[in-house]
């Protein structure tokens, strides 16, 4: 093979027809010669610019390869070949943005100036791991050895770094991402800058704000929310914002980086998008219009001045901290009023919010709040109502007055006024609906007249049912939340029972009677029998959770049917043959995402050869005590899931630390040593090279899974016809728990080993705060002594007592 050359060339947002014709050619002229090359095509920004590249990608069998960067999710998935080759860039570590900032400031990274104190690892955190914003501040700091230009620098980001000179190169390489988003994303974009930094977004709560300042435009087919789930998400795949708490592929919440922030912040006042103040303003010019308010007013005793502003303009007010003295009813054409993160509000603060007719969104968020106002029905435009982390126990009954209500938010414990649900046809989100007794439960049968019901989050929290008639209520209970199902247009369902013993549910009677449109079903904290034969039914499913008390051979068969499954949640007691068992038979053909959670000894985990074949996340929680916790098994076949790219593994076992890494703790047993030695050496031969992590939670009650529902059953008498479909026969118990002397020896001695080593770190700890504390006695005492072997005695007494 001849030698190998690097090439590498730059393709902006804005490179002409000329430079794409340059690029082209000039690829053109390194394909043709047989040469191994590494061809770096770098920011390219559309899809257009990669097709008119790779025109001149011919094959020539030499072996090249093409690396491209962009800032686009999209881009990056239309550029990769099989839609598999993307690397996503993940911020720099403490230490590599450490090296970066230093060599870029100093000239070398083991540069040390103490007299700048933490201002330099305050600066690297206020950076986040950004390379532009490191790069752009080391280099404003180059040959700065004075600690005032730091610390100027330093207050300057997140208030205006955006503004200064020696920035320009990063604030134009933001205005190119910021210039390239459509005007709607544009418009949503500039509304984070209402946030403080570092804050934390709640997905839904923007979305909602956004529907009601107008930014989300309609489109066909989709909702107003789902249109701004696909906004939220775009700014997401641009970078332009960083998600938080991801699950089943959708971020919870997102954060914008404070470099990110500052432009926003400064781009909003230049365009009188949004108007920020907090106790130090001192007021504005006279008759000056505000289009939007955030008020940060951390000081109690400092009340945020609102001196010429001219309020009947406001269309949005925010809040931070302690309410302002402003009556609300000087926001005559407010659309958001977000009092979510008012800590000290009360409920006098509220009297005035009837009169803002034109509000389509109030969010509350304190404990002092422990009623609405009665006339709260008055605000005809209202569509999202949130009171989640109040004290509100009970609805208002002119609630059903809201037509428009269409996302309402409450904590379990709020109760709902008697046939008030049947009448919000506007419905669209409820979360979350809590009911104390199956009289109660009655009212599910309400949500069936919601035709426009999206997503409902239901909880629960009944007495055990003792007799055979409260178990018959239980059972009619459970046959009404069934019924959701049949909802036309309902397509995420979440319930969890919140009682301390969860009755189980039978899914049999849950059949749907029309097609359905479900699409994430949550039933993690529900245990269920089994497996209902007609889930497979359910063709929009994509994300699915179930405890299922003891799962059998056909529970697998069954979910593996379900072929629009992609995120798959799944806990259990243990199988019925002591092996759960996956391989290409049993489906699951495009799920990506897939946890289980065995919670007692006597089962064991097989993946064969085919099985899951599109899996990339794994996530595993299992007991190993001992090895027959897993039936002797510590090779689960993960060598066969081609496509992983991470996996995590608690294993619970008898150990030092409540939460621990493997290798950590020397008091992990050989047989947790085995298990994790197995999977390291199964994950090496994977072609993705997964991430992985294994950790240990200390867990000393061990067992066996037919024991534990045995018991489970002498105490209730709710799995006797079960029991035989499960396999577990009278008399069990003691064959299944019996231990053999050794291994009780085993047990015993090594939690006297941790007990003991826990001892005597504590015995250690104290001896060196009691050596610490005799050192300065042994010094008076030196100095109070005379002879040089008085001297000599005490230091040596001192040292040996600190050394011990």
């Amino acid at each position: 093979m001849a030698a190998k050359t690097d090439t590498v060339f730059t393709a902006g947002p804005y490179a002409g027809l000329a430079m794409k014709t340059f690029i082209t050619a000039a690829l053109s002229n390194c394909i043709f010669v047989k040469l191994w090359q590494i061809v770096v095509i770098d920011d390219i920004w559309d899809k257009r610019a990669w097709q008119t590249i790779e025109l001149a990608l011919l094959d020539n069998d030499c072996g090249s390869r093409i690396i491209t960067t962009t800032r686009s999710v999209m881009v990056a998935s239309f550029c990769s070949a099989h839609g598999g080759s993307v690397y996503y860039m993940e911020p720099l570590s403490s230490n590599d943005s450490k090296r970066l900032f230093f060599r870029r400031a100093f000239g070398s990274e083991n540069s040390y100036y103490p007299h700048l104190g933490y201002v330099p690892h305050e600066i690297l955190g206020k950076c986040g791991g950004l390379p532009l914003a490191i790069i752009t501040i080391s280099s404003m700091l180059a040959d700065q050895h004075a600690k005032a230009e730091w610390e100027r620098v330093l207050n300057a980001i997140g208030s205006g770094l955006a503004r200064d000179p020696d920035a320009e190169r990063m604030t134009n390489i933001l205005a190119l991402s910021y210039f390239d988003l459509p005007h709607n994303l544009k418009t949503c974009l500039l509304y984070l800058s209402i946030f403080p930094e570092d804050q934390t977004i709640e997905r839904q709560c923007l979305i909602n704000k956004w529907i009601a300042e107008g930014f989300v435009c309609d489109e066909k087919g989709r909702s107003a929310y789902e249109t701004g789930e696909r906004y939220f998400n775009d700014l997401i795949n641009r970078s332009m914002i960083q998600p938080v708490g991801v699950i089943y592929g959708q971020a919870k919440a997102c954060r914008v980086h404070d470099i990110i922030l500052d432009y926003i912040k400064c781009k909003a006042a230049e365009d009188n998008f949004l108007t920020s103040l907090d106790a130090t303003d001192h007021g504005y010019p006279s008759e000056y219009k505000v289009r939007r308010l955030c008020v940060i007013n951390n000081d109690e005793e400092k009340a945020t001045r609102m001196t010429g502003l001219v309020l009947s303009h406001v269309r949005s007010l925010t809040i931070f901290g302690h309410p302002v003295q402003t009556s609300f009813s000087a926001f005559t054409v407010l659309r958001v009023l977000d009092l979510g993160n008012c800590s000290a509000l009360e409920n006098h603060h509220l009297s005035s919010i009837k009169k803002l007719f034109h509000l389509k969104y109030l969010r509350l968020g304190s404990h002092s709040i422990t009623y609405l106002p009665d006339k709260i029905g008055e605000m005809q435009y209202l569509e999202t109502l949130d009171v989640q982390d109040t004290q509100i126990k009970e609805l208002p009954s002119s609630i059903t007055k809201l037509k428009r209500l269409a996302h309402l938010y409450v904590d379990s414990g709020t109760r709902f006024p008697n046939g008030m649900i049947g009448q919000m046809q506007s419905m669209e989100e409820l979360c979350k609906y809590g009911l104390v007794s199956y009289e109660q439960g009655k009212t599910v049968k309400e949500f069936n007249k919601l035709t426009k019901l999206r997503t409902l989050d239901i909880s629960w929290n009944f007495n055990w049912p003792d007799s055979s008639e409260e178990r018959t209520k239980a059972e009619n209970f459970h046959n009404n939340v069934g019924n959701l199902l049949s909802c036309c247009n309902l397509h995420n369902l979440h319930i969890v029972d919140t009682s301390d013993e969860h009755y189980p549910l039978s899914l049999d009677s849950w059949r749907p009677a029309s097609p359905c449109s479900l699409r994430k079903l949550h039933l993690k904290e529900c245990p269920i029998y089994k497996v209902p034969d007609w889930i497979p039914c359910l063709g929009n499913l994509g994300v699915l959770e179930l405890y299922i008390i003891c799962m059998i051979p056909d529970d697998v068969k069954i979910l593996g049917a379900i072929r629009s499954l992609l995120f798959l949640e799944l806990g259990t007691a243990g199988a019925t043959n002591g092996m759960i068992i996956f391989n290409d038979i049993n489906g699951f053909r495009n799920l990506k995402y897939f946890s289980l959670t065995i919670d007692a000894c006597g089962t064991a985990l097989k993946f064969e050869a085919g099985s899951m074949p599109m899996l990339e996340h794994l996530k595993l929680r299992l007991p190993v005590h001992k090895m027959k916790c897993l039936n002797g098994t510590s090779n689960f076949g993960i060598q066969h899931l081609s496509e992983l790219s991470k996996l995590e593994v608690e294993i619970r076992c008898i150990c030092d630390d409540e939460i621990s890494g493997v290798g950590e703790n020397d008091g992990i047993s050989e047989d947790v040593k085995c298990v994790s030695s197995s999977i390291n050496t199964a994950v090496q031969t994977l072609p993705n090279h997964p991430t992985v992590r294994i950790e240990t939670r200390s867990d000393n009650g061990c067992a066996h899974f037919k024991f534990r529902l045995k018991r489970y059953n002498m105490e209730y008498g709710i799995f006797n016809e079960w029991l035989k479909i499960w396999h577990i026969e009278e008399g069990q118990e003691e064959q299944l728990t019996a231990e053999t002397e050794q291994e009780a020896q085993e047990r015993i001695d090594l939690e006297m080993h941790i007990q003991g080593s826990r001892q005597r770190n504590d015995f250690n700890r104290q001896w060196r705060c009691t050596s610490l504390m005799l050192i300065p006695l042994g010094v008076i005492a030196m100095f109070m002594s005379y002879g040089k072997y008085r001297i000599f005695v005490t230091l040596v007494m001192g040292l040996l007592m600190y050394c011990r």
